[in-house]
Formats: C-alpha cells, structure tokens, sequence
C-alpha cells in the first residue's frame, strides 16, 4: 500500500458511480493529482470539493499507477465567498480549470501551488485588486511549464526602457523604436507587466491586453499541443467575456 498526505487546492471533481466522485488537487509536493473520494458526490460532502476550496489530503493506492482513493478535510472553504461575486467566481473557475487541463499529472510545481493559493487569497479578500495577479498566475504558468516570456529587455536593441511589445515567435519583449518596421506583427505589451506591481488598479483595457498576451502563449505552446485539451478552457473565455462587460 501507497500514502502520502499533503496540501491541496481542488481544481474540480466530477461525479463517480452513484456517490463518488474524481477529484482532482494541485498538491503541494505531488503536483496535479487525481483521486476518487468515496461519498464525494453527497449532499454532506459536496462543498468540500468545490474548486478553489484548500484540503488537507491523504491520498490511498495499491500501486502507484493506480487512480487511488483521497480522504481530505476541508481546510479553507473559499469557493463559498465567492458566490455572490460573478467576476471573481469567473476568475477562479478560470484558473483551476487551466491549471487541471494544462497541467502533466503527478508533476510537482510547488511554485505554482504558491500562485494559485495567492490568487485565491486576493479574490477572497474584496477591497483587493486582482486581474494584474491573475495575469502574472497565467505568466507563471507559462514559466513553468517551460514557455516563460522575456519581459525585462528589447530583444533587438537589448536596453530596458521603452518596452512596449512581444515577439509572437520568441516571447521576447521589443522597444517601441525597435518595433516599429513591423509593429503590426507584435503582441502588445500593457505597461503593468513590465514596471513591477502596481501599486494603483490596472485599467481593464490593459488588464484584457495582458490575457490576450498570455492567452496566445498558452495557446501556442501549451494547448496546441495537448490532443484532449486543444483550446482553452471554455471558463477562460467567460471570464474575458465578464472583464469586457465590467468595462
């Protein structure tokens, strides 16, 4: 017998048999895991397994490459406090639903971890302004998954200042003086992703420019090349589609 325990933050579960359900976690140390939680489906144990919601997790198996069986309880539930905010929700069933599809299972990315559960933390807390974080989760993902953009200087003339767009073949950012012979082939670059944190609310125009930035990548690098995953999450374009309402 095979067991581990760890930290978890639930990217989805889905209905197993009569009562069970699949769930899936971003673990700490283990990575995307899935597992089946007997009872998991039942009126009791429901909002448990609500995504974004962080677990403390045991997970059971014969074998390693067995499905295997979780036992969790419920640490943080933050999926609840979300419910009556249309947006943030958008943003959260965004993020998991990424994560779940974009990840390799069983690999660990304790930074990603790191990312999601500050992101979460920021959309539970309402005075917080969090689309620039849940751009910069998207551009943490990118890195990790080996695809990280150059964002600190022009790759042509290799100074800092003036940055303004990015190679779509290189994720290399490019001045303005630089771009301008074919300006109409670069990626915009919104000026909240090259000067550090904001420390004022990011308009929602750059916000929406940052997922267009990242959603190319992701879609380029990580989705394209996944047969069971080839676009993005349909939660992504939902939440595009409530940043383009709210504006």
């Amino acid at each position: 017998m095979i067991e581990w325990s760890d930290d978890g933050i639930v990217l989805s579960a889905r209905r197993h048999g009569e009562s069970a359900a699949i769930v899936s976690l971003l673990t700490r140390a283990h990575g995307r895991h899935a597992g089946i939680v007997l009872g998991g489906a039942g009126r009791r144990s429901r909002g448990v397994y609500e995504p974004g919601n962080r677990v403390a997790a045991t997970w059971r198996a014969r074998l390693s490459e067995h499905l295997g069986h979780y036992a969790c309880e419920l640490a943080e539930s933050r999926a609840a406090a979300l419910l009556d905010d249309a947006l943030r929700l958008a943003a959260l069933t965004s993020a998991t639903a990424i994560l779940d599809a974009a990840l390799p299972e069983r690999e660990p990315h304790e930074r990603l971890f790191d990312s999601l559960d500050g992101l979460v933390a920021q959309l539970c807390d309402p005075p917080t302004s969090w689309p620039a974080l849940y751009v910069r989760f998207e551009l943490d993902l990118l890195a990790e998954l080996g695809f990280g953009l150059d964002l600190s200087r022009c790759a042509a003339t290799g100074r800092s200042d003036d940055l303004a767009y990015v190679s779509p073949k290189t994720g290399r950012a490019v001045s303005s003086a630089a771009a301008e012979p074919y300006r109409d082939r670069l990626l915009f670059l919104p000026s909240f992703l090259r000067n550090g944190a904001p420390s004022q609310p990011v308009p929602s125009a750059d916000i929406l420019a940052g997922l267009s930035l990242t959603g190319f990548f992701l879609e380029q690098h990580v989705f394209a090349h996944q047969p069971a995953h080839s676009l993005l999450p349909p939660a992504r374009e939902r939440l595009i589609s409530r940043l383009q309402l709210a504006m």
